[in-house]
């Protein structure tokens, strides 16, 4: 069994209260991954929920808001294809069309013939579509401010750092 590293003060939030329980009842269990992933697993919730809230202002989800955000980094023209789109979001293209459908409906982006492709389609943001998703990039951004404020920038930033290692070993 892996020994907790010292803590300076006493903290507990659910996660160690779990722990403590396997602990009592499994003491022969090493529960630091059930320390670090169910805090992630948490974490990713709680904050998909604060996403969801920040882009329903723009009347989007969260999935939406990725379609979108995905036309927007590909820089001018903003334009992919829906091939494209679905391998970056790491959708079916059946997901894709359905949210696709959706986002045209509602003027953000439109699709077109492939130019270089008589078979194919390209999607593009409209200039409605660009301006949502500029304002709609900002808030939340600013969401995952706030939810960062309760760390140093210094703690935040070492964060990151082993959340990349820790992805980049589970990615092999």
């Amino acid at each position: 069994m892996t020994e907790r590293p010292h803590r300076p003060e006493p903290r507990t939030d659910p996660v160690d209260v779990i722990v403590d329980q396997w602990a009592a009842v499994r003491p022969d269990l090493d529960t630091a991954g059930m320390e670090v992933f169910g805090r992630i697993f948490r974490l990713s919730r709680a904050m998909g929920d604060r996403m969801e809230q920040a882009y329903a202002r723009f009347g989007i989800s969260r999935g939406e808001f990725d379609a979108l955000a995905t036309l927007r980094r590909s820089g001018e023209p903003y334009t992919l294809s829906p091939r494209q789109l679905s391998a970056a979001l790491m959708l079916t293209t059946g997901g894709m069309t359905g949210r696709l459908d959706k986002l045209e409906r509602a003027g953000l982006l439109r699709r077109s013939p492939d130019p270089h492709d008589r078979r194919g389609l390209q999607v593009t943001l409209t200039d409605r579509g660009l301006r949502l998703i500029d304002e709609a990039v900002g808030a939340g951004l600013a969401a995952q401010t706030e939810a960062l404020a309760s760390l140093e920038p210094e703690r935040a930033a070492h964060l990151a750092d082993l959340l990349r290692d820790l992805l980049a070993g589970t990615e092999k």
